[in-house]
């Protein structure tokens, strides 16, 4: 099983960026689609985006446009841009290992193979 950790949440205005990472140790990472999914206070998971070993990627339509994510295996580690961020972007985000990209970026993300303790996200208006 992969361990995951991320870094690189805080406050921010809405229209502003934030950078996610998340460093992985254990499993072969780059066996799995890596991902980040998103929990916000009261409400359920749903998935974020999602990059396979092929470097193919996915993202909930939420996000498209404004949030990119990327790998760097010399690193073991997966990155998450956030730009143009809004209010309702506002949520406990966690680094995931998943089989498949298509269950890590459902609207409830399935299939996940261990997740990180995540990194807070706040957008204020």
């Amino acid at each position: 099983q992969v361990q995951l950790a991320e870094s690189g949440g805080g406050s921010v205005q809405a229209g502003g960026s934030l950078r996610l990472s998340c460093v992985a140790s254990g499993s072969t990472y780059s066996s799995y689609c890596m991902g980040w999914f998103r929990q916000a206070p009261g409400k359920e998971r749903e998935g974020v985006a999602g990059i396979d070993d092929r470097g193919i990627t996915r993202y909930a339509d939420f996000v498209k446009g404004r949030f990119t994510i990327s790998q760097d295996n010399a690193k073991n580690t997966l990155y998450l841009q956030m730009n143009n961020l809004k209010p309702e972007d506002t949520a406990m985000y966690h680094c995931a290992a998943a089989v498949l990209c298509s269950g890590l970026t459902a609207t409830s993300p399935r299939g996940l193979d261990s997740w990180g303790q995540g990194t807070q996200v706040t957008v204020s208006s």
